[in-house]
């Protein structure tokens, strides 16, 4: 069985495009956000769905594999964060119930798509 050529830049990764994809989607829900959250939990969502492929990408680059790790780490411990802010939108209510579910289901693939980098 022949195994695949190994990445070349951060962007072949599937964890970075499922991650990259789970920001747009971030920015595209808090965009629906009451205008008092517009300084408030939607800048923190945002930033830190952001921190998730932006580790990812870093991390890609890294020479040893501790230091890859700690990256992959950073990337799971932004991603626990959007989680997190995902409870408390719900909870909050600012959007429908149907979105913050969609979006915890897409964090869910992103964090099944980082075991295998190790």
């Amino acid at each position: 069985m022949r195994s695949k050529a190994p990445a070349q830049s951060f962007r072949d990764l599937l964890v970075w495009r499922k991650a990259h994809e789970f920001v747009l989607a971030v920015y595209a829900f808090t965009a629906r956000f009451p205008k008092q959250e517009t300084y408030g939990l939607a800048v923190q969502m945002r930033r830190a769905a952001v921190s998730i492929p932006a580790n990812i990408a870093e991390g890609f680059r890294r020479r040893g594999r501790q230091d890859k790790a700690r990256f992959m780490n950073l990337a799971e411990g932004s991603l626990e964060e959007c989680r997190y802010y995902l409870i408390l939108a719900r909870d909050l209510d600012p959007v429908k119930p149907t979105t913050w579910t969609q979006l915890l289901t897409r964090s869910a693939e992103c964090s099944a798509d980082t075991r295998p980098l190790f």
